[in-house]
């Protein structure tokens, strides 16, 4: 009969084979998940046998992750910020840049009391419902063109119960005229077109209109900053997430719709990642 430790190891060199990075960190999740219980407690269930029932859909998930199914999709969650959120294939995986906008932003941005905060181009909802969890007095507005995002966020928001969320389905600001904020976040498409063919099997699960952003990647944005300023109440913030190499004209596009103290944070990998403003 097949123990954790048995299965563990040949799960292992199966991922590796098939060119999936952190293999061994991959199975032991899948595993962990199959036997409801945490990484750390396989140490100690190595000799545990594994029952026929158990191991038929820990198959079926090592074939699909070795197909290049996102682990987060097959795992069906990721923590950010402390809390485990929903994820499948409605909406971006949630990056660890994305985590470090966040956290940046809860240390370093000084609001009002009871902040009006909005989250553009929502997806899941990790960046806005943090925020709003986070923001004691907040009023949290998630906006996103897809539908099938904003249900995930919903969902999201649900299972978390955070109640100081709405949502809105919004080509931009089309459904929040005369709707202003204190502090706009945005995670927009920022990966140029003439990546699309280099892209990880992974990330080519992501919705592309979650992804691509034109030619240079930087189309919605240019569409997006302009519209910002109109949005932001007078000392509000507007903070960005980007790709490399576009920092330099997307703090020229910040300056051109005349925000003040603008600059681009790097993230821990020393990329220049998000671009802040303020009105």
């Amino acid at each position: 009969m097949t123990t954790v430790l048995e299965i563990l190891d040949k799960g292992t060199a199966y991922l590796a084979k098939k060119g999936i990075e952190d293999a061994r960190r991959n199975m032991q999740m899948l595993v962990a998940r199959q036997l409801d219980c945490t990484r750390m407690d396989l140490y100690l269930r190595f000799d545990q046998p594994l029952e026929e029932e158990q191991l038929a859909p820990l198959r079926d998930l090592l074939k699909h992750r070795g197909d290049g199914v996102p682990l987060q999709h097959l795992l069906g969650s990721v923590t950010f910020h402390r809390r485990d959120f929903k994820t499948d294939a409605r909406a971006l995986i949630p990056r660890p840049e994305t985590e470090e906008l966040a956290e940046w932003l809860l240390k370093n941005v000084k609001l009002p009391q009871n902040p009006h905060v909005l989250d553009m181009g929502c997806g899941s909802g990790v960046l806005g419902l943090t925020l709003a969890a986070d923001l004691p007095g907040s009023q949290a507005t998630l906006a996103d063109l897809s539908p099938d995002a904003l249900d995930l966020a919903r969902e999201n928001a649900a299972l978390l119960e955070i109640r100081n969320a709405t949502f809105v389905e919004s080509d931009l600001f089309s459904a929040l005229a005369g709707r202003t904020f204190d502090l706009i976040a945005a995670n927009l498409p920022y990966v140029p077109e003439t990546d699309r063919p280099t892209l990880s099997k992974e990330v080519a699960h992501d919705p592309a209109l979650a992804l691509f952003g034109g030619p240079d990647g930087l189309d919605l944005i240019r569409r997006f900053i302009p519209q910002a300023k109109g949005h932001l109440n007078p000392g509000g913030w507007l903070a960005l997430e980007i790709g490399i190499d576009q920092s330099a004209e997307v703090e020229s596009l910040l300056r051109a719709a005349s925000l003040t103290d603008v600059l681009t944070l790097k993230d821990l990998s020393g990329i220049p990642r998000f671009p802040v403003g303020r009105k």
